[in-house]
C-alpha cells in the first residue's frame, strides 16, 4: 500500500520582528524593499507581538493528521518551514502520494498560482495532487457560518442593536482580475454562501482589505470606504468576518483589530469581528474531508492505471 500524506501550504510569517527584513526579501525574491516599507511592517508586527500563522498552521496540520490517521506536513512559501525543505522531509519519510492543500481557499494568480509554481518548481520523488481551489466546500462554509452566527449574535447583544455584516478578503492587483482571474468571483461566492447559511444577519456587504503598498490599482471596494458608507447610512457599528483567511495573522490582528477598529472609532462607530477559524474542529474536518476525497481519487486513478497495464 502506498504511503499517503497531506501537505498544508501557507504564506509563511516570522515570529520575530528582527526577521522581517529577511522575510520581505523572500517575498520580493531578493529585490530590495524600501526602508520605509520594512519599518512599517516591523511596526505592525511589534504592535501585535508576533504572528501566530506558523504555530496555528501546525495545529491545523496536527488536527488533520489525527482525523485521517495520516502524516500531515506544513510548507511555507516565504518563511520556515519552506515548501522545498518540507518536500525533502516527506521524501525522506517515504511518502509516495500526497495531497497539497493551499490554505487560501480562493484561486488567484497572485497567491495560489505562486504556491503551485514553488511546489512544482523542482520534481518531487512522489505523486502530488494539488488542490487549486475549495472556496465552496460545504464544510468550509459551515465552519465560517458557525463562527459568524456565534460571534455576531454576541456582538449584537453587546451593541444593543442588529449589526450590519461586512465580509472581507485580501485584495489583489486589479490587473490580475482583468486577466480573468477567478479570485473576485470566488470570494464573493463564499460570502454569499455563508450569508445564506446564516439568514438572520439580513443584508450584508463585501469589501477587499489589505491593499498592497506597491503601485497600481488594487481590487476594491476598500473596507475604509465601506465603513464610511455604513456610517453615512446611520449605523453605529459594524461586524466584520474575513472569509478570505483561515487563521489569525497580521492582516487580521493588525489590519482589522487595530487599523480598521481605529478607523471606525474615529467615525463614531464600533467594530466587532468574527473569531477566526484557526483550529476549529469543523474547519479541521473540512480540510480532512477535502484531503481524503482527493486521496481516494489518486487511489482510483492508480487502480485504473494498473488495470490498463494488465490488459495491454
Amino acid at each position: 500500500m502506498s504511503k499517503d500524506a497531506v501537505l498544508l501550504i501557507a504564506h509563511g510569517s516570522p515570529e520575530r520582528v528582527e526577521d522581517i527584513p529577511e522575510f520581505l526579501r523572500n517575498i520580493s525574491r531578493g529585490r530590495p524593499m524600501p526602508e520605509a516599507v520594512v519599518r512599517e511592517v516591523q511596526r505592525r508586527y511589534s504592535l501585535i507581538g508576533s504572528s501566530p500563522l506558523t504555530r496555528i498552521t501546525r495545529h491545523q496540520a496536527d488536527g488533520v493528521a489525527r482525523e485521517l490517521g495520516l502524516p500531515a506536513y506544513v510548507g511555507m512559501r516565504n518563511w520556515h518551514p519552506f515548501i522545498a525543505d518540507t518536500l525533502k522531509q516527506m521524501a525522506a519519510d517515504g511518502v509516495e502520494r500526497a495531497v497539497a492543500i493551499c490554505l487560501a481557499p480562493h484561486n488567484s494568480q497572485t497567491s495560489v498560482g505562486l504556491y503551485k509554481a514553488v511546489l512544482f518548481g523542482a520534481p518531487a520523488p512522489f505523486v502530488i495532487d494539488f488542490v487549486s481551489e475549495w472556496h465552496d466546500h460545504p464544510l468550509l462554509i459551515q465552519a465560517l457560518a458557525e463562527k459568524l452566527r456565534t460571534s455576531w449574535t454576541q456582538a449584537c447583544a453587546q451593541h444593543g442593536s442588529q449589526l450590519p455584516v461586512l465580509f472581507t478578503a485580501h485584495s489583489v492587483p486589479q490587473r490580475t482580475i482583468v486577466e480573468r482571474d477567478p479570485y473576485e468571483a470566488q470570494t464573493r461566492e463564499t460570502a454569499a454562501l455563508v450569508a445564506a447559511t446564516v439568514p438572520e444577519i439580513g443584508g450584508w456587504r463585501f469589501a477587499f482589505q489589505s491593499q498592497g503598498m506597491s503601485g497600481g490599482e488594487w481590487l476594491g471596494p476598500t473596507v475604509e470606504d465601506t465603513i464610511t458608507s455604513l456610517r453615512d447610512a446611520g449605523h453605529t457599528g459594524v461586524f466584520v468576518q474575513p472569509i478570505g483567511f483561515v487563521c489569525d495573522h497580521v492582516e487580521i490582528l493588525f489590519d482589522i483589530d487595530i487599523l480598521f477598529r481605529q478607523y471606525a472609532g474615529e467615525r463614531g462607530m464600533k467594530l466587532y469581528r468574527a473569531e477566526s477559524l484557526n483550529d476549529s474542529p469543523l474547519f479541521i474536518h473540512a480540510v480532512a474531508d477535502l484531503a481524503q476525497t482527493r486521496l481516494n481519487g489518486l487511489a482510483s486513478n492508480c487502480k485504473i492505471s494498473i488495470t490498463a497495464e494488465k490488459i495491454s
